[in-house]
């Protein structure tokens, strides 16, 4: 027999073969977080409208966002509610139309976390 095959024969019941550097950095939660965070990236047409918005300082009216990507409205309502509910942007009625505008502190906030977390993972 070889010797690691040896040495994984000698070890006894309920011992782990391997050290802590097996055990994740991540805490269950924090990796939750950041699949979140990669997840609401990670959609072409998401990434579209935060680009629109970020370049925007002012607000976006959402007509001006339907026309901008291609998809349709029930399309580009799904996907800006999506960017709401993950804090990213926020609107304002005017009348009949929307107007959409990215949340500077969330963004910077996500930005740091994903910075943080690929640099730990290269």
């Amino acid at each position: 027999m070889r010797k690691a095959a040896l040495a994984i024969l000698d070890r006894s019941r309920g011992t782990r073969c391997c050290g802590p550097e097996t055990q994740p950095t991540l805490t269950y939660e924090y990796a939750e977080q950041l699949s979140a965070d990669f997840g609401v990236l990670a959609h072409p047409v998401r990434l579209q409208l935060l680009d629109i918005l970020a370049r925007n300082e002012g607000q976006v009216c959402v007509c001006d966002l339907e026309a901008a990507v291609p998809v349709k409205q029930p399309t580009v309502s799904h996907h800006l509610r999506l960017l709401r509910e993950a804090g990213l942007v926020d609107s304002e009625r005017r009348g009949l139309w929307a107007y959409y505008f990215v949340k500077r502190g969330a963004m910077a906030a996500l930005r740091n976390r994903v910075r943080q977390s690929l640099e730990a993972l290269s």
